[in-house]
């Protein structure tokens, strides 16, 4: 991928010592570096300590100028002597600041740390070297999280990626994304409005994508997510095999077909799609998102759990979609296929398919990035919603992670904020080349900071902090990105047990083209399912309903309280709760429950 002509990537050294990365034709007036020419091209870096001299770097090193001062100012800052993931060796973690305007965060409420994608920068002529500084305890704590990972043979770009991940956690950077910095997006394209005839011969240059790297850690689950049943004996795994089965089917057309998967999921995906030879095999089939250590939160440490390992590493969060296809060659390769658009959707949505209206149209916008977003309802109010940046007008996300407490009623006031993201995603790959290109090989997305415990099955295991960023994230990284109303048909997803308990009942329906999707008299809206904290885990749901879930075709609300079990025959209407205060597991007895309280 290359530059647009006339265009480079450069830094600034500014009088206070402090440097900035640049894009685009140096200013007049300022000096390359060792005096070669701004627009030179820049040799091969030197390798970077403890990778081999032959490790392919993704991004070329920027060119270092310094801003013209007068030939007898001291130079700032001593010259490095050696350079690890764009830092030089000895001088404190801190990096240069750009303002978040880039990062996807709204202008005007603070700055991140940036470290751009692992590469290495040259050494700068400076004044004799003074004495490096001594290692501050940030960076005793870093030299930890390198040598785990190190350790656990992931490459530079995780490394960097989790770096810049760590030092917004450490610096202290504000994350939030206060209802000052955003406004409400009134109106969007919608998709049954759409005047649009259908071309599929789009489909031979489009990928569609499945995120499958969640192990449902929430919902007590030590596998992939994609692997629990459904429906009628269908795992999300096994649907999407038959989803993409049907779309060939439907278009008369191959359609390509890739998961990325984590480090936990590999396997587990691999061998349950082996009898579905068709989808395809190793790097056609899938590549793998980096993994992140998990963080020590009193301590900002490395998460140590002997007693498994593996509890130790969290998979980076979606937003790792982008660097994990530039790390694994991914992107690369599909464009040199003659990909040119790629459909990114959850596993565990399975309403979300190739939909051959929706492509036609995000080819004729011309959009580089576009996101299928759906009505909010009370049920989704808790989930992150589409907002405009009050500085620049662009469009962006703000998820549940990044609301300040105070402003959490707004937050949830679903007739403001009416639209939230359902994670389809529509990417031109071409752009995301380019964004690349200009952003020095990586895409700057918010840090979202999410506290869980090391075991996420033992409450009362250490404190941890899990950095993720989210793909739909990436919205605000594209000068012209929008986004479309889509039915609620496209989207049905599970990430919790009350989802799986209301998915698995007669609300949802499975298509012919092996979708699931809710049924007609339901008007687009799923019933509200709020089920005891002790039936948060698969297991303990399961347990709920040994004969399966009561019919809900009918029901607004259903509240469980206390232990219970459905017997079969349940029908619940209106909205309902149960309740058993007594500890004491009590069955509901085969009926019809509309509009009232049971107390057993």
């Amino acid at each position: 991928m290359s530059a647009p002509a006339g265009a480079h990537h450069f830094c600034i050294r500014h009088a206070d010592g402090t440097i900035t990365q640049h894009f685009g034709m140096p200013p007049a007036g300022y000096l390359p570096v060792q005096g070669s020419p701004a627009a030179a091209p820049m040799p091969m870096p030197v390798p970077m300590q403890g990778f081999s001299a032959a490790a392919p770097v993704p991004m070329p090193a920027p060119t270092i100028i310094r801003a013209a001062r007068p030939s007898a100012a001291p130079a700032p800052m001593p010259a490095p002597t050696a350079v690890r993931y764009g830092m030089p060796a000895g001088v404190p973690m801190p990096m240069p600041s750009q303002t978040v305007i880039q990062s996807g965060m709204p202008a005007g409420y603070g700055t991140v740390t940036q470290t751009a994608a692992p590469r290495v920068v040259r050494s700068v002529a400076a004044a004799p070297a003074a004495a490096p500084p001594s290692a501050s305890p940030l960076d005793e704590i870093w030299a930890q999280y390198e040598e785990k990972m190190l350790g656990q043979g992931l490459n530079d770009a995780a490394i960097a990626a989790f770096r810049y991940n760590f030092e917004v956690l450490a610096s202290g950077q504000n994350t939030l994304i206060p209802e000052s910095a955003i406004q409400p997006v009134e109106s969007l394209p919608e998709y049954d409005s759409l005047d649009i005839q259908p071309e599929p011969n789009l489909l031979a240059s489009t990928v569609v994508v499945k995120l499958n790297g969640g192990l449902g850690t929430g919902m007590g689950l030590d596998k992939a997510k994609s692997l629990l049943p459904v429906t009628q004996g269908y795992t999300f795994l096994d649907l999407i095999a038959h989803q993409c089965a049907a779309m060939k089917e439907m278009f008369q057309a191959d359609v390509r077909f890739m998961l990325m998967n984590s480090f936990s999921t590999s396997e587990d995906t691999l061998d349950a799609l082996s009898k579905y030879p068709e989808l395809g095999t190793g790097p056609d089939l899938e590549f793998v998102q980096n993994m992140a250590p998990k963080v020590t939160e009193s301590d900002l440490t490395p998460a140590s759990w002997p007693e498994n390992p593996a509890h130790e590493w969290c998979p980076p969060g979606h937003g790792d979609l982008y660097p994990a296809m530039l790390g694994s060659g991914t992107l690369e390769n599909l464009l040199a296929q003659g990909y040119k658009y790629m459909f990114v959707s959850n596993s565990d949505n399975l309403g979300a398919t190739m939909d051959l209206k929706l492509l036609t149209y995000f080819a004729a916008t011309g959009a580089p990035f576009m996101m299928e977003v759906a009505t909010r309802t009370d049920a989704d109010k808790k989930g992150g919603h589409l907002a405009e940046d009050a500085a620049t007008g662009g469009l962006l996300l703000r998820e549940t992670a990044q609301c300040p407490k105070e402003d959490e009623k707004e937050f949830q006031n679903v007739n403001k904020y009416k639209f939230f993201n359902t994670n389809n995603l529509w990417v031109d790959l071409e752009a995301l080349a380019d964004a690349f290109n200009r952003s020095g090989g990586a895409l700057a997305l918010p840090v979202m900071k999410n506290s869980k415990t090391v075991d996420p099955r033992d409450k009362k295991s250490t404190k941890v902090i899990q950095l993720e960023t989210a793909m739909g994230a990436a919205i605000s990284c594209f000068e012209g990105a929008t986004a479309i109303v889509i039915p609620r048909s496209r989207f049905a997803p599970v990430k919790t047990t009350n989802d799986l308990f209301s998915l698995r009942s007669d609300a949802y329906t499975l298509t012919p083209d092996f979708r699931i999707e809710l049924e007609a008299s339901r008007n687009g809206v799923p019933p509200t399912i709020k089920l005891d904290d002790m039936y948060k885990f698969v297991d303990a749901m399961d347990s709920l309903i040994p004969d399966g879930p009561p019919s809900l075709i009918d029901c607004t609300k259903l509240v469980v309280e206390g232990p219970v079990v459905f017997s079969p025959d349940v029908v619940i209407k209106g909205e309902v709760t149960i309740k058993n205060e007594s500890g004491v597991s009590k069955p509901v007895p085969p009926g019809v429950y509309a509009d009232t309280t049971l107390s057993l």
